[in-house]
């Protein structure tokens, strides 16, 4: 019974396994004396030098280099054609790349420059003005700065950039002559290029970001070519928003039948933003302004004897409807021989057949030129169109990539300008004298040239077939004292001489009476003469008189016993507060277990 309880079998199963431990040191000692020594190695195969045997037989040997393991040509890591952009434009020629590294001024450079590729723009600024005062000598100063006006740049926002042209322009004046001094004034262009708005926004960054890429190329023609080519392509870019705001414009002019001021801005968009992309369309706008002029003429009717509102001759109105025809078929024969690839000139050729004018044929010089500047423009993609309409960003997309961008501002065209254009074709068809008059005037003042022009005495009236002035017209209370009438006749040829722009009119007579002035004492054409009744002269007006001095009626009176204080009496104690029932400021309620004392 003993020897099959549970406490037995547990005891009997402990010292087992105590000696079963206490055994197994000796089997392992046991099995390493008999286990056999490696044979020796063949006398045959030379045995592998240690690294100590090197080291006495021939001094220090380095091991060989393992070769890195082949990658597979389709797992292997390709860079893109933005990275290898981005390379190269960090891979530009550094007089200072081959400089000791160790050197404390080229750390602190270079650790400056892996900052901001890091985007910590403070700390990068710190590390390059530490460099800036502490080696003033350093061969680092130059570009130190440079970094300093391209951290601002990086950056970004409006006071950083501000910063950013503020740095750029120092450097220019303190490095005037160096290749990098193009760059930061390419660099000035970019800061208005990159807060540029929409055309139909403000237009005053788009302004300077022209003028400061227009003194890039000015001043700095031997710059490095890429440095030239991208300024160049950024200043089409800039005028092509330009030319888009003038387009527009005209356009809406258009619209509201003001052809005066929308040719004026066509005529600006052709002559000073050449290479814009809907130039088609401009040209097509002012032949359609001028058209609208003539139809204008169309819609007037002839003169006759029955006819009693705004007439037009005969002549004249056939003169006019010439004029203009012949101004809006300029326009679009240009459309047609100068821009025979763009996208509208079916439509200046459906105008040309509808005015009955043959088509002209461009040359094939004109249609290399067309053909290649329309083939340089690029065209529209989903990701175009997507940042167009997220973003806020100028359309810049179908701007010219090749030619030379125009440094220099066309005079603008006006619409006073063009206006005055139009009343002179209307007084040339109206008065075909005036014509003949200024064809012979132009040769007579070419012969002149150069000398002192004559003094003519001036007339007193205007002569027939003259050009009417200021100083014509009788000054007041001069003239006619009779009241006569002035008969006129229609002026001859003979009669108009050959000088100035007449009116169509002749003086016969005054209709007699004295030419000389009028007494003073005239009736006033019988108009009563307006005057105040009461033309007495007003009284002077009287000085008001002295305020009298103040009085101290209190001085040296005693004050009265009965209002005067006790110095003896007590002052009176408070009432008592009751802060149940009343409320102050003062007299702040009790909180927590203030509230159960009672006193």
């Amino acid at each position: 019974m003993m020897f099959s309880s549970p406490i037995f079998r547990r005891s009997a199963m402990v010292l087992t396994l105590a000696s079963g431990f206490a055994l197994l040191p000796v089997a392992l000692h046991a099995q390493e004396a008999t286990t056999p020594a490696p044979a020796q190695q063949s006398t045959d195969t030379p045995a592998k030098p240690t690294q100590e045997t090197r080291l006495s037989a021939g001094g220090p040997k380095q091991p060989k280099k393992q070769k890195a393991a082949k990658v597979a040509k389709e797992d292997r890591v390709q860079q893109t054609k933005d990275t290898k952009k981005e390379l190269r434009k960090t891979d530009k020629f550094n007089p200072l790349a081959a400089k000791d590294s160790t050197l404390p001024d080229k750390q602190l450079y270079d650790k400056a420059l892996v900052l901001e590729k890091k985007g910590h723009f403070e700390v990068a600024r710190l590390d390059l003005q530490t460099l800036l005062n502490t080696y003033p000598d350093s061969q680092y100063q130059m570009r130190a700065k440079l970094a300093i006006a391209d951290s601002w740049y990086r950056e970004g926002g409006s006071a950083a950039l501000a910063q950013a042209e503020q740095e750029y322009k120092d450097f220019i004046t303190f490095f005037p002559n160096v290749p990098e001094a193009a760059e930061a004034q390419m660099r000035v262009g970019d800061i208005y290029f990159k807060q540029m708005d929409v055309p139909d926004r403000d237009y005053a960054k788009a302004i300077s970001a022209e003028n400061e890429y227009r003194n890039m190329l000015k001043q700095y023609p031997d710059a490095p070519a890429p440095i030239l080519k991208e300024a160049r392509q950024k200043l089409r870019d800039v005028q092509e928003v330009l030319a888009t705001r003038e387009a527009n414009i005209a356009a809406f002019y258009g619209m509201h039948d003001n052809f005066s001021a929308s040719i004026a801005r066509y005529e600006t968009v052709v002559d000073t933003y050449p290479q814009y992309s809907h130039m088609d369309d401009v040209l097509i706008g002012i032949g359609d302004a001028y058209s609208a002029q003539a139809k204008i003429v169309r819609a007037h009717p002839v003169c006759a004897p029955g006819v009693k509102e705004a007439c037009l001759p005969e002549a004249a109105k056939s003169k006019l409807e010439q004029a203009f025809d012949s101004k809006a078929a300029a326009a679009y024969t240009r459309v047609v021989t100068e821009h025979a690839a763009a996208p509208h000139v079916e439509d200046a050729k459906e105008r040309l057949v509808g005015m009955g004018v043959p088509l002209p044929t461009p040359t094939p010089q004109q249609l290399a030129a067309s053909e290649e500047l329309e083939g340089s423009r690029a065209q529209y993609n989903l990701r175009n169109r997507l940042e167009l309409l997220v973003l806020r960003k100028p359309d810049v997309v179908t701007a010219a990539q090749i030619g030379e961008p125009p440094l220099e501002d066309a005079p603008a065209t006006t619409a006073p300008t063009v206006q005055s254009d139009l009343e002179h074709e209307y007084a040339m068809a109206l008065n075909p004298n005036a014509a003949a008059a200024a064809a012979t005037a132009k040769p007579a003042a070419s012969a002149t040239e150069g000398e002192a022009p004559a003094e003519t005495p001036k007339a007193a009236l205007p002569t027939a077939g003259g050009t009417p002035t200021l100083e014509d017209v009788p000054a007041a209370g001069a003239g006619n004292s009779t009241g006569g009438s002035v008969e006129m006749s229609p002026s001859t040829p003979a009669a108009s001489g050959g000088g100035g722009a007449g009116v169509g009119a002749e003086i016969i007579s005054t209709g007699g009476g004295d030419t000389g002035a009028k007494p003073a004492a005239a009736d006033n054409y019988g108009l009563p003469t307006v005057k105040p009744k009461n033309t007495t002269d007003l009284a002077p007006v009287e000085k008001p008189e002295v305020a009298p001095d103040q009085v101290n009626e209190l001085a040296g009176k005693k004050t009265d016993p009965a209002q005067a204080a006790d110095p003896n009496k007590k002052k009176q104690a408070s009432p008592s507060f009751d802060k149940d029932e009343e409320s102050s400021s003062k007299h702040k309620p009790k909180k927590g277990l203030k509230k159960l004392n009672p006193l």
